[in-house]
């Protein structure tokens, strides 16, 4: 489709300033990722449709299998139809931002869309939003591609389609543009800030218009805040930031330990049988579990024991509380699972289903107490906010996105604090969230700033200067002086017969004695070169390379791989590109 677009827009593109051909595309890249978001809300919609009705024949068994089911057909849409190379999350994004000029490949256009349908439509414990995002991002990523656009207006309209997935997954541009920014972008100007919120207000329009009632989530809100509760939501912003760290802590350990099944297919089926124990006993852990919280709002929680072969045990208020409790425990472990195992999804949706369990959860206990008397409705969509904000570090998109989805700003003050106390709790003991650390794995260095994002962007092995002249080991001052003459370098490596590294050499150490034709053949190389102060290896990063510059002082610094002599890297030569690249982003 966007290559049979190219032509017309890429004649309007001629047309149009830069400015408004920009504002055009990021209504086309946000109507057309507005559309994939609704499509697979609705391939999602259908399929659980067609998954309830083994729940009416009262086989529940073959209702818990479905999830295994979804899991082998995403495993095998991948494998034979995508090469087994879609990537996931939003730290394969900003990865490509960084070190692929924003180019995505075409297959996440409609790979995104597939898989999760399958994973999420047969009871896979994930949400659909990550897959959106993708979906957006390689929407707006392509049409720059396909259109001949900068890198700068590539990583825009990447955000922009971004933006537009999340802003129609809920109906939501406000949280759309802010996850963009909070999650994708290093940085936003006013030029690429517009074009965010055409993008998203597109995608949020074309859902309120497509989308049924009952799709996306939205709540009224039943209670005022008080601002006697204020006490309360501090203690229930602590809690969410001790179970956000539990959330990345659970997901890490499971995703790594399923991981090491190295056949993808006995992994699948591990993790299938493993999701058929969990939802066996959890039912409400089956599919994205926004139902569940809906049931929550409701004030009927006890429809949320249907179908467990526990509801005939639980006959009072606190048994429910065990088992809600229980729930938040293990829709972490069911949605690790799930991507462990080969599922496509994110962890927007558990982190949102996790926080109303716990916002539930503790409203109901301190009600029971008798301490107070706690509106549930309203901490449980605070705490929505409080969880998405300590996984994501994202309380920006948490806090507007609860307050879009319940139509109102009436809120805002306890989820700005939830929110910020979340992320404050989260911080102090691990600065990263799971996406960021695994982009510092990817890029092998951190990313906790701009600068050092822009850093990890240039490619160390094409800074490397080889205009050195290099000096054999064996050379005496005869030979060295001949070599000076014909290089216009103040520095010279030598090397021995192998091209290993040996040593340096400094003009300022021969000048003295380079025209006393009496020492020509007395001096040796090795008499006059020196040990280097550092060397770099090919596999290091700009960071650690910088680090070694700032320890010697030096402006040039050797570069080795595996002790063969490569060429230098120069402290200025880096400088100028970081410039370049901070002034082109």
């Amino acid at each position: 489709m966007i290559s049979f677009m190219s032509r017309p827009i890429f004649y309007l593109r001629n047309k149009l300033s830069e400015r408004h051909f920009i504002i055009l595309s990021s209504i086309l890249v946000g109507l057309t990722s507005g559309a994939a978001a609704i499509v697979l809300k609705y391939m999602v919609h259908h399929i659980e449709e067609i998954v309830a009705d083994s729940r009416k024949t009262e086989d529940f068994f073959v209702f818990a299998i479905f999830p295994l089911l979804g899991i082998l057909l995403t495993v095998f849409f991948i494998r034979y139809f995508l090469n087994n190379t879609l990537k996931k999350g939003s730290a394969e994004i900003v990865y490509s931002i960084v070190k692929k000029s924003s180019i995505l490949p075409a297959r996440d256009m409609f790979g995104h869309l597939i898989t999760s349908a399958f994973t999420v439509g047969f009871g896979g414990s994930l949400g659909l939003e990550s897959p959106m995002v993708s979906t957006g991002s390689a929407i707006g990523s392509n049409y720059g591609h396909a259109n001949r656009l900068t890198y700068r207006e590539r990583t825009v309209l990447l955000a922009c389609g971004a933006s537009a997935g999340i802003a129609a997954a809920f109906n939501s541009p406000i949280a759309g543009v802010l996850f963009a920014v909070e999650v994708l972008l290093t940085e936003v100007t006013a030029s690429a800030f517009i074009p965010l919120i055409i993008s998203a207000a597109c995608g949020a329009l074309l859902s309120k218009i497509v989308l049924a009632e009952g799709v996306t989530l939205a709540f009224s809100l039943k209670q005022p805040f008080d601002y006697k509760n204020v006490p309360y939501y501090v203690v229930l912003g602590i809690l969410c930031g001790l179970i956000s760290l539990c959330y990345a802590k659970v997901f890490h350990g499971i995703e790594s330990r399923i991981g090491k099944v190295s056949n993808q297919w006995v992994r699948a089926i591990i993790g299938g049988l493993l999701l058929f124990g969990i939802i066996a006993v959890f039912p409400p852990l089956f599919g994205e579990g926004y139902d569940s919280v809906r049931v929550l709002e409701s004030k009927n929680a006890l429809m949320l024991t249907e179908g467990s072969f526990l509801s005939s045990f639980i006959d009072s208020e606190g048994l429910l509380l065990v088992f809600i409790g229980a729930l938040i425990i293990f829709k972490m472990i069911a949605a690790a699972v799930t991507i462990g195992s080969g599922g496509n999804g994110g962890s927007f949706a558990p982190s949102l289903v996790v926080g109303s369990y716990l916002g539930f959860l503790f409203s109901r206990l301190m009600n029971l107490s008798g301490l107070t008397q706690l509106p549930v409705s309203n901490f449980t969509l605070v705490a929505m906010a409080g969880i998405l904000s300590g996984v994501f570090y994202a309380p920006l998109t948490a806090i507007f996105l609860i307050a879009e989805i319940t139509g109102g700003y009436h809120l805002i003050i306890p989820l700005m604090l939830v929110s910020s106390l979340s992320l404050t709790v989260v911080h102090f003991f691990e600065p990263m969230s799971m996406e960021a650390k695994k982009l510092s794995k990817m890029l092998h260095s951190t990313v906790e700033t701009r600068d050092k994002l822009l850093l990890s962007r240039l490619d160390l092995s094409e800074l490397i200067e080889r205009n050195f002249s290099v000096v054999p080991e064996e050379a005496r001052l005869s030979d060295l002086v001949k070599i000076i003459a014909s290089s216009n370098r103040n520095l010279f490596p030598v090397v021995d017969k192998g091209q290993k590294l040996i040593g340096l050499i400094h003009m300022d150490k021969v000048r003295g004695i380079m025209f006393d034709n009496s020492k020509y053949d007395v001096i040796s190389v090795r008499e006059l070169m020196t040990k280097p102060e550092a060397v770099v290896e090919l596999d290091e990063n700009l960071h650690e390379v910088f680090a070694k510059f700032d320890a010697t002082h030096q402006w040039n610094l050797p570069v080795i791989e595996d002790g063969i002599y490569l060429g230098f890297l120069s402290k200025s030569s880096i400088l100028n590109r970081y410039r370049n690249e901070l002034i082109e982003s």
